[in-house]
């Protein structure tokens, strides 16, 4: 049994007790409205969302699986990279997770967006229609397909820890590239430096295509993808400094 190391614990109890929270507190759906991150067109997003919503989760699987993998690859990444170090790479990874699925958005997003304000829409007016799904008079089938666009991007939410928690499993990849893996439901063991791509590869083709592999359609693909790609840069970054006297962190 590997002995959980500091910061994975507190991280834990920190993703437990807001788990707590979002089920006991407004039957759920007020932590989601502070603390989940929305669409910034949204008048739902709030800034601290950016970092709040890397400790929400969607379900009863969802954080176990998520606070599994925190144990699992955390505890070993903590032990070799130190406290201060880990919990760098765990939240910079979460940000990196959000700007990632947030760009990824806004490139599906602002097409169609443009093309209602060039319809002769106001931004008032489409905020109007997308926060309370109600089509005001006078809109054009063609502006009605591209409100039918955006409608799941304006009002999509995003929780989790797996952002950060694929940053991690990065660096533990990189660390340790030869270990073996496999998951739940297929016991195959495979080495880290071959299921970590792997993983990575089939989420960006999920974020593309829409078509799910194992997680369920909601998820945010490109999450995965920007947290993992996070924690290769910064891990390659300090693999390449760790003997510059002069580095920053």
């Amino acid at each position: 049994m590997i002995r959980i190391s500091e910061t994975v614990k507190h991280l834990i109890i920190i993703n437990v007790l807001m788990f707590i929270g979002t089920m006991a507190i407004g039957n759920g759906t007020l932590f989601y409205d502070w603390f989940a991150l929305h669409f910034p067109k949204n008048p739902a997003f709030e800034f601290w969302q950016i970092i709040t919503h890397m400790f929400m989760h969607g379900g009863v699987t969802h954080i176990l699986f998520n606070m599994f993998a925190l144990w699992m690859f955390g505890t070993p990444v903590e032990q070799y990279l130190g406290s201060k170090k880990f919990l760098f790479i765990y939240i910079s990874a979460g940000l990196g997770a959000v700007a990632l699925q947030v760009g990824y958005y806004y490139f599906n997003f602002l097409p169609s967006y443009s093309n209602l304000i060039g319809s002769g829409l106001t931004s008032d007016n489409i905020t109007h229609m997308l926060s309370n799904n109600q089509v005001i008079q006078g809109v054009t089938q063609a502006q009605f397909a591209n409100l039918q666009d955006i409608f799941p991007i304006f009002n999509a939410t995003m929780v989790g820890a797996s952002g950060c928690i694929m940053g991690i499993l990065v660096a533990f990849g990189m660390m340790n590239p030869n270990a073996e893996l496999m998951l739940i439901f297929l016991p195959i063991p495979i080495k880290a430096k071959y299921f970590i791509p792997g993983i990575i590869i089939l989420d960006l083709i999920s974020g593309i295509t829409g078509q799910s592999f194992f997680s369920p359609s909601n998820t945010a693909y490109m999450a995965h993808v920007g947290g993992a790609l996070t924690g290769f840069i910064i891990m390659w970054y300090w693999r390449k400094t760790q003997f510059n006297k002069n580095r920053w962190y």
